[in-house]
C-alpha cells in the first residue's frame, strides 16, 4: 500500500476492508474498481457488488461502528479515501450538500434491499403455489 496525500494505492488483489472487521471509516474509491465480497462459513465468498469510482463503501461506520458485513478487495490498481466521522463531520459543515448525496445512497441501497427482499419473497410463493396446485406425481402413480 502506498501513501497518497488524497488516499492509500492498492494492488490487484488486495484487501481493503475485511469482512467480520470492526468498521470506524467510510471509503470513497478515487480511482480503479473495488470488488465486494460476501463470505459464509464453510462455502466460497460470493462477489456481490462492483465498486467504481465515486462510490462509497461502509458509510454506516460513521454513524455507529459496527462489524463489517463484507469483504472489500481492489480490482487492478485502486485508490481509496478513508472518511472518519470526524473529518466527516467537518466537510458536512463546509458544504451540507455532502449529507444529503450520502443519505440519497443509503436510500437507493435501501431500496435495492427492499427489491431484492420483494423479489424473493415473490419466487418463493410462485414455488409454493406450483407445488400446491401441481402434486407430486409419486402420489399419481400409487393411486393407478
Amino acid at each position: 500500500m502506498k501513501d497518497s496525500n488524497l488516499g492509500k494505492f492498492y494492488k490487484d488483489g488486495e484487501v481493503v476492508a475485511r469482512q467480520g472487521e470492526l468498521g470506524d471509516v467510510m471509503l470513497v474509491i478515487q480511482e480503479g474498481q473495488l470488488a465486494v465480497f460476501k463470505e459464509h462459513e464453510g462455502r466460497l465468498p460470493v462477489r456481490v457488488a462492483v465498486l467504481n469510482k465515486g462510490d462509497i463503501y461502509g458509510e454506516m461506520s460513521i454513524f455507529e461502528q459496527e462489524i463489517r458485513s463484507a469483504t472489500v478487495q481492489a480490482m487492478g490498481e485502486a485508490r481509496v479515501l478513508t472518511v472518519d466521522k470526524k473529518t466527516f463531520l467537518r466537510h458536512v459543515q463546509e458544504d451540507p450538500t455532502l449529507a444529503f448525496n450520502l443519505v440519497r445512497v443509503m436510500s437507493q441501497r435501501i431500496r435495492n434491499l427492499i427489491e431484492e427482499t420483494g423479489e424473493r419473497r415473490t419466487h418463493e410463493r410462485r414455488m409454493i403455489n406450483t407445488r400446491r396446485h401441481n402434486p407430486d406425481r409419486r402420489i399419481a402413480k400409487k393411486n393407478k
